[in-house]
């Protein structure tokens, strides 16, 4: 049975409220009257109801955030930062992963309503942000993570997608590469699609130059693989010369249906170049080229936004914070 503060209070001899005083206000208590309480939990074992007293409260001590995909190392490196932040302010992250679906995300938004969450951090699924609206009217504030939307509803931490595809696809082009696919997720998500319009604009600009897409249906190592085999089966003036992936991940399959097998040379007959930098990009069979985001500092940078306007609702602190991307050139394109 749970020990509680009626039997610390009775086994220390003091009233309830001496109790509370020492729990939740121990500067109101005599140093002597403190040693005695504590010396009483420590030997009842009793641990304090945390949850009743934030519901009493209004809010609990934690922030949830929703990623797309918690698997892939670029999240946990932006979760990583968020803890870092959280902790710095005695807060804990509660973290989730939509898997791409907005159904799911949802479903997470609804569940950090009812625990009543400090605010929300999240990487939307969809261009679809009627939920996210809601629940900040409903007083949870909410940061978008590696998102920005042009209306200022919402805090955000974003990184410019669109001249990340134009680095990556702009680096293919000065090597000499002309047919080039961009294997790609769901352009629902809004970093697939900007990636595409940046690696659009680069092709633009060269004469002779062309870009093909190739969906799939997740941003996944397996479905990089499978993209790499279609690829990589192809013969003649049907085969490209150079890949962008819209991530790290699906390089990383792409690289292993090409190069596994030794079918297909990188970078001699075809350069591979990825976004997000993951830490594993510089240690696969080939190095990948990558186009690099600050997924720590983004996380760290999304709680403190939040924080901040918990603190100042209507203060003139920053809103939005948004980051340049950077090439990284390794082996696998040259």
């Amino acid at each position: 049975m749970a020990v509680s503060v009626r039997d610390v209070a009775v086994a220390a001899s003091v009233s309830v409220g001496t109790v509370s005083n020492v729990l939740n206000n121990p500067t109101r208590v005599s140093p002597e009257m403190v040693a005695r309480v504590q010396q009483a939990i420590a030997d009842l074992g009793f641990v304090r109801n945390d949850a009743a007293r934030q519901l009493r409260a209004g809010r609990s001590r934690s922030i949830g955030l929703v990623v797309l995909d918690i698997g892939n190392p670029f999240f946990a490196e932006v979760a990583r930062g968020a803890e870092e932040r959280a902790a710095e302010s005695g807060m804990a992250v509660l973290l989730s992963t939509s898997d791409e679906k907005p159904e799911r995300e949802s479903a997470y938004l609804d569940l950090f309503r009812e625990q009543r969450v400090n605010g929300v951090l999240v990487t939307p699924a969809s261009d679809d942000l009627e939920r996210l609206r809601g629940l900040q009217a409903a007083g949870v504030p909410v940061v978008l993570v590696d998102r920005e939307v042009p209306d200022d509803v919402f805090a955000s931490v974003s990184v410019d997608d669109v001249e990340g595809g134009y680095l990556a696809v702009s680096h293919l082009l000065a090597r000499g590469r002309r047919r080039i696919a961009f294997v790609r997720g769901p352009v629902s998500i809004r970093q697939v699609a900007d990636r595409l319009e940046g690696a659009r604009r680069a092709v633009a600009e060269v004469a002779g130059a062309h870009l093909e897409e190739l969906a799939v249906p997740a941003l996944s190592v397996l479905h990089g693989r499978a993209a790499g085999e279609q690829l990589r089966d192809r013969r003649g003036e049907d085969r490209v010369d150079a890949v962008f992936a819209a991530n790290d991940l699906l390089a990383v399959g792409v690289l292993q249906a090409f190069a596994v097998l030794g079918q297909l040379r990188v970078p001699e007959e075809v350069a591979l170049i990825g976004y997000d930098d993951i830490d594993f990009a510089s240690a696969t069979v080939v190095p990948l080229s990558s186009i690099r985001q600050p997924a720590h500092e983004i996380g760290y940078r999304a709680v403190d936004l939040l924080l901040r306007g918990l603190d100042d609702p209507a203060g003139e602190h920053e809103r939005r914070v948004r980051f340049r991307p950077e090439l990284v050139v390794r082996d696998s394109t040259g």
